[in-house]
């Protein structure tokens, strides 16, 4: 099968959903099928080359605009190809367009990862394309049940929809033990006995790790690492100052693929403090699930409390709530057993519903059935 994907960005971009393409596209390839995605360039030079079995056509960017890359290149790229099944990866509405107008697929998927929801100006502008661009396509494929209910885009197209969850190789978590004791900071000394918590992601405004920092004052015992980097750093750091956190808040920055999986083992709490529905799934849960952690994440009507079930796999509190996520930090630390509990749920949780090759399964039965 012929398969192409379209989006902004791709590795060694790295982002939420640049990492769901990059994974699903090379599991593809692995599968036999002729895998290409075309994504911008960070420069104004369009090129191509191969990584991992995939075809990566690299599209000139002549500017960014609105979080947007703007590349003519792209159209002019797109009408080339005549794939079997275009895949397009929502929200970016160049390339939704682009695919609308000159797209040579015999089928269309469009996989709905998320509302626009900061950039109101083209959320108000592109309304109206968007309903045409999602009555051509054949699916749309949405991340979580939560969200199709949830979201008012989806709301309309919910006989189209198809659930798929995110998936990852949950192996190299599993397989990971606390070998690398200094991989975390060491307490402060008054700090005993500590429990760490983790947070892993980009440092954006939806991550809410504000909030939690806010929580970290209510909870003397705690330790939290904080992994990624990103345009928020600045303003948490400065944050983390203001309020004395210092000797208990640690920034890592972004750690490689190979070495994350130790952080998540030496950790006994990990956190997702999300504020807004632009976090509209959170893998990072699935990866701290995998490594036997529980998980702390918010309530935003997407995929969050999805993957996380509350008082199962972890706890889940309202968003923006510095005080309710202090309250359901307190109640692990304070028990170790339901720690352990919830971590093993959280485990056969992932192996049950969200492995990379149970994903890679469901969306080429979503191909399969569009390409009769």
């Amino acid at each position: 099968m012929r398969i192409f994907h379209i989006y902004k960005d791709y590795f060694p971009v790295v982002g939420g959903i640049e990492n769901h393409v990059k994974m699903l596209a090379e599991a593809q390839a692995a599968r036999g099928h002729a895998v290409s995605v075309l994504v911008t360039s960070r420069s104004q030079r369009t090129h191509s080359e191969t990584i991992n079995g995939v075809r990566v056509i690299f599209a000139a960017r002549l500017a960014t605009i609105l979080s947007a890359p703007i590349s003519p290149a792209l159209f002019a790229l797109l009408r080339r190809e005549t794939p079997d099944i275009a895949h397009l990866h929502f929200p970016y509405p160049l390339g939704e367009v682009a695919n609308h107008l000159f797209g040579g697929a015999r089928r269309t998927v469009l996989t709905y990862h998320s509302d626009i929801i900061r950039q109101r100006i083209t959320r108000t502008f592109y309304a109206p394309l968007l309903v045409r661009i999602l009555a051509r396509v054949n699916r749309i494929i949405a991340t979580s049940p939560n969200y199709i209910a949830s979201s008012p885009i989806l709301a309309r197209w919910k006989a189209k929809c198809v659930v798929v969850p995110l998936g990852i190789d949950p192996a190299p978590f599993e397989r990971a033990g606390v070998e690398s004791p200094r991989v975390l900071p060491k307490p402060a000394a008054r700090v005993t006995p500590h429990v760490a918590l983790l947070f892993v992601g980009r440092l954006r405004y939806y991550k809410g790790l504000n909030y939690l920092l806010d929580a970290l004052r209510d909870l003397p015992r705690a330790q939290l690492t904080v992994v990624g980097t990103g345009p928020m750093e600045e303003a948490w750091r400065a944050q983390v100052q203001q309020l004395g956190l210092a000797e208990r808040v640690a920034f890592v920055g972004e750690v490689p693929d190979a070495e994350l999986p130790a952080y998540y083992a030496a950790s006994d709490i990990f956190v997702l403090p999300a504020s807004e529905r632009s976090e509209a799934f959170g893998a990072v849960q699935l990866e701290a699930m995998a490594a036997g952690k529980p998980v702390i994440c918010t309530e935003l009507g997407t995929g969050t409390s999805y993957v996380n079930v509350d008082g199962e796999t972890g706890l889940v509190v309202p968003a923006r709530d510095a005080d309710a996520l202090a309250a359901a930090i307190t109640r692990l630390i304070d028990d170790a057993d339901l720690r352990a509990h919830m971590g093993a749920a959280g485990r056969a949780r992932v192996r049950e519903q969200f492995t990379l090759e149970k994903m890679v399964a469901r969306v080429m039965e979503v191909y399969a059935e569009g390409l009769k």
